[in-house]
C-alpha cells in the first residue's frame, strides 16, 4: 500500500535506479522494469537533494534557499514530483 506523501515524509531512493545527467537535465531508469522518468533542471536538483536529505521538509528548505518560489508552490511541486517517483517505483515514501 502506498503511503501518502507529505513534507514530513522520508524518501528512500530505489537502489535499482540509474541516474544520468546531461547538461543540467537527467533521466532516471528503473532497471528491472525499464520505466524511466525525465527531469528538467529543477527536478534534477530535487533528485540530488534527495541523495543528501531523506526528509522532504529539508529538501523543500534547500530549494527555497536556491530558487525564487513561494513555499506553497515549492511544496506543491515537490510533493507532485516525489509522488510521481513513487508511482513509477523510483522512490519509496516512508
Amino acid at each position: 500500500m502506498k503511503t501518502q506523501v507529505s513534507l514530513a515524509s522520508r524518501v528512500k531512493i530505489n537502489h535499482e535506479v540509474l541516474f544520468q545527467e546531461l547538461q543540467g537535465e537527467a533521466v532516471l531508469l528503473k532497471l528491472k522494469s525499464g520505466i524511466y522518468l525525465g527531469l528538467d533542471a529543477v527536478g534534477t536538483r530535487v533528485w540530488n537533494l534527495l541523495q543528501q536529505h531523506e526528509l522532504l521538509l529539508d529538501v523543500l528548505n534547500a530549494m527555497l534557499q536556491e530558487y525564487e518560489v513561494s513555499e506553497d508552490q515549492g511544496a506543491k511541486d515537490l510533493l507532485r514530483l516525489v509522488g510521481e517517483m513513487e508511482q513509477q517505483g523510483i522512490a519509496e515514501i516512508q
